[in-house]
């Protein structure tokens, strides 16, 4: 073999593959519609240890009467009272600031067709029962809000890049769109990362889960689902089907409440009853604690839940006063400083724009302390008759000491008179 024809002869080494690595863009789903069971085993979550237990979340937990009230009174006293824009001022005052494209769109109409009080309420109660609530806030080439639309939380993927947050969704108008932070409204509650927010329900989910099953058992036992008797029948028939006719006989001798009780039924026949245990009815009779166990996670006051055990008429006032500082409160701080990222620049927040809610409207005095205060203050010296006029909706008089402030009485003197020579 000459040394040209082994030299063609060798083999030729082997090309290495190439790996490239795989490069994907992860986004943090909904925990509604694609749950990760990583996030349930951390402390938190809608799924409890008992896995018999109803799973909770804000969906499911819609239905129990007392977790529907909280969020409906929440946000239905955030959405009929009026939202209002002020500034401050460099002396520690405040100004309202009534032209604005914020202050009307949150007032009267948030996007075409939508009044402002139906979308403040689809963000609040989302808020409430998910904790979260999207709502998307475009502007035009001057940097002008165009309008504000709620967005489902379940069609919402929020993509992270650093500190930059992008939203993923599709519009009113059934266009797919992916905007910054910038442009939506991100409501989030108990965020631990800042941007994540959690429900309430989820986080008390097993104790949610508890009310749930417990509500779940008393609708089998109201429905008359669950085994109430055991009926024994002779067993000698001529046929199956006198077996099944006698049985279906006696069963609706049961169940018709036209026989007030008392079923036909044969000589050999016996039913024997099966009433609720001391079990089933504590389990019903806790569904009382399940209240207000909802109640104190929604910070809610009984009395807003018709719990009238827990005061009476006669401290109603004190009652309304508890509810807007203890509850209300706590939820619009959260609200107005999350409306005042997605609606206001950074050049008008830094000016002292900012949102506030003005839940007076929620404390409306009768008509006898509403003149009572009025006239107090009128005869001082902080309020006009015509201030006084525009308060009460009256028409405002003309005259020379209507529009004029009376000094305080430890304020004036009589003029000196002049002493006789």
């Amino acid at each position: 073999m000459s040394m040209f024809s082994g030299l063609m002869s060798r083999r030729k080494p082997e090309r290495v593959t190439r790996v490239e690595p795989v490069i994907a863009a992860s986004a943090e789903t909904s925990g509604t519609r694609a749950p990760n069971p990583a996030v349930f085993n951390i402390g938190y979550g809608g799924q409890s240890r008992v896995r018999t237990l109803p799973r909770a979340t804000g969906l499911i937990a819609q239905r129990h009467a007392t977790v529907f009230a909280c969020a409906n009174n929440i946000a239905g006293d955030h959405c009929k009272v009026p939202l209002k824009l002020w500034q401050r001022d460099g002396m520690g005052g405040e100004n309202r600031v009534r032209e604005h494209p914020a202050a009307y769109l949150m007032n009267v109409e948030a996007s075409p067709g939508v009044s402002a009080q139906v979308l403040r309420y689809a963000l609040v109660y989302s808020y409430c029962i998910r904790g979260r609530g999207h709502g998307y806030a475009p502007r035009d080439g001057g940097g002008e809000l165009e309008l504000i639309e709620a967005i489902n939380p379940d069609h919402v993927s929020m993509f992270k890049a650093g500190r930059t947050r992008v939203f993923d969704f599709e519009d009113g108008a059934g266009v797919r769109r992916r905007v910054p932070s910038r442009s939506m409204v991100n409501l989030r509650y108990m965020p631990e990362d800042g941007w994540t927010g959690r429900s309430p329900i989820e986080v008390a989910g097993e104790s949610f889960g508890l009310a749930l099953a417990g509500q779940e058992a008393a609708a089998r036992t109201a429905s008359g689902a669950t085994m109430r008797a055991v009926i024994t029948m002779e067993d000698v028939y001529e046929d199956d089907e006198a077996y099944r006719r006698n049985g279906r006989r006696v069963r609706n001798a049961l169940t018709d409440p036209e026989h007030e009780g008392f079923p036909i039924i044969g000589a050999n026949d016996k039913i024997e009853s099966l009433d609720l245990t001391a079990a089933d009815q504590e389990l019903l009779a806790s569904r009382k604690f399940d209240r207000e166990q909802i109640a104190a996670v929604y910070r809610m006051p009984p009395s807003k839940l018709q719990m009238l055990e827990y005061g009476v008429k006669a401290n109603g006032e004190q009652q309304a006063i508890d509810y807007l500082t203890d509850c209300l409160m706590h939820w619009s701080a959260l609200i107005e400083a999350e409306y005042a990222m997605g609606l206001l620049t950074e050049a008008e927040r830094r000016s002292g724009l900012f949102f506030r809610h003005d839940f007076g409207a929620l404390l409306q005095p009768t008509t006898k302390e509403k003149y009572d205060a009025l006239t107090k203050a009128v005869g001082g010296p902080i309020m006009t008759a015509n201030t006084a006029q525009r308060i009460a909706n009256l028409p405002v008089t003309e005259g020379p000491d209507d529009d004029r402030l009376n000094p305080a009485a430890n304020m004036t003197r009589e003029p000196e008179t002049e002493k006789e020579d």
